[in-house]
């Protein structure tokens, strides 16, 4: 065992060392058996209340259990190779290499975080580029007038016997294109200083609602739940009429499934099935769309994390995100086709379960449930309205059995994976990034 071992492995000695079972350590801080495997296991983080919980269960003092702020170098070290699927880093040793090396091991972690800052910041260009109007237009006229410099200067280089007149006329256009490249270049410039001018031009309906339900934070939700529609609408605080239209529809919908799923009740159900949505869904005799919408409103609560939540319309397009750690949701443009969401449209009111696996720095495993739903009564001459809902549950909460993961990106434009036989364009994410 290295001298600088993780928090949860020492959590583990000193638990043996007193000859104490799991299960009563876990019932002494009032959590399940299982999250204290993983936490013992190094899977599962632990800070603040719960591990002065551990610590004084064991009659042991917290700095003895973390030993300061190595466990984070340690994790960031471990990210760093898990995410080289090609590395031949040592991961067994990464506690000696932080022990003896710390200056290195510190700049390795602090690269590593500043290249997943870099990816993070691309991807948010990325979207912005593609949603607002003014940078594309921006751009594309800068664009325009660099090349008519260039041509301009060219002919000017390359004529030397050219009229007076004409070589007149071309470095008068040659002095305008400039002046106009100039002058777009420091409107361009004082727009992406200027953010928070630009809040309301950058953000859609969709996104001020789902910024709204997060500002509120799950408990303001919750409360939500009791008060009356106009009452609930007026919280969320939304400006545009848009947007206020999708948080009604969203209000009215989050109070029916309130009214068929009691929180507390369904709280307690869904911790007794396992958090298996078709069980719930037999036990209240409700859709399973219903209950995945349920379970993602529940507030995360001991051994019980955030849980996720995408819906799409018959097209694919995701009309509402609630994302979480290590599963990212694109902002604009199309997801990741491979997700069990696309592949719920196929099969209307067939239940899916998936154990994915994202790909890129924030790598993660969850399992994933989908169904599609119609929205219009069946007919023999319309086309049936459908509407697509998955549930992402990470690793830990539910039983994965050890199946094949499927591997998933957030979208193909900043997806990593090359062998995909669903790309749809190229990543623009360099080799090695």
């Amino acid at each position: 065992m290295p001298a600088r071992a993780l928090t949860g492995t020492r959590i583990r000695e000193r638990r043996l060392v007193q000859n104490m079972r799991q299960a009563d350590l876990a019932a002494a801080v009032g959590i399940s058996a299982s999250y204290l495997n993983l936490i013992e296991h190094n899977r599962r983080r632990i800070a603040g209340k719960l591990l002065a919980d551990i610590a004084r269960a064991l009659g042991s003092e917290i700095a003895a259990l973390t030993q300061g702020a190595e466990e984070t170098l340690i994790a960031a070290l471990r990210d760093a190779a898990v995410f080289q699927s090609d590395s031949r880093a040592e991961v067994d040793r990464v506690d000696e290499y932080a022990g003896r090396f710390p200056g290195w091991a510190a700049l390795t972690a602090e690269q590593f975080q500043r290249i997943e800052r870099l990816e993070r910041t691309v991807e948010t260009l990325t979207d912005r580029l593609t949603h607002d109007p003014f940078l594309s237009e921006a751009l594309h006229d800068m664009l325009t007038t660099v090349t008519a410099i260039r041509s301009t200067s060219s002919i000017l280089n390359q004529s030397e016997e050219l009229d007076v007149e004409w070589r007149g006329r071309f470095q008068k256009n040659l002095y305008g294109d400039s002046v106009r490249l100039a002058e777009r270049s420091q409107a361009l410039v004082a727009y992406l200083d200027s953010p928070g001018a630009n809040t309301a031009a950058l953000t859609s309906p969709q996104e001020e609602l789902e910024a709204a339900l997060e500002r509120l934070g799950d408990d303001g939700l919750v409360a939500l739940e009791a008060k009356k529609p106009e009452q609930a609408l007026e919280a969320l605080a939304l400006s545009s009429a848009s947007a206020k239209d999708l948080g009604a529809r969203y209000l009215a919908r989050r109070a029916a499934d309130a009214e068929v799923l009691p929180l507390e009740q369904f709280a307690e159900a869904a911790s007794a099935a396992g958090y298996d949505p078709l069980a719930l869904a037999e036990r209240f005799a409700v859709d399973m769309d219903c209950v995945l919408r349920r379970l993602a409103s529940l507030p995360p609560q001991g051994d019980r994390p955030r849980l996720g939540l995408v819906i799409c319309d018959s097209s694919g397009t995701l009309t509402f995100r609630r994302p979480l750690p290590g599963f990212a949701l694109p902002r604009f443009g199309a997801a990741c086709p491979i997700w069990p969401l696309f592949a719920a449209l196929s099969r209307p009111m067939q239940p899916l379960r998936a154990i994915v696996e994202t790909v890129g720095r924030t790598a993660g495993r969850f399992a994933a449930y989908a169904v599609a739903k119609p929205l219009t009564s069946a007919s023999y001459v319309a086309t049936p309205v459908l509407e697509a809902t998955m549930l992402i549950v990470p690793d830990g909460l539910v039983d994965m059995l050890p199946e094949p993961a499927l591997p998933v990106g957030t979208s193909c434009r900043i997806c990593p994976r090359k062998d995909c036989a669903a790309r749809r364009e190229a990543s623009i994410l360099a080799d090695g990034f």
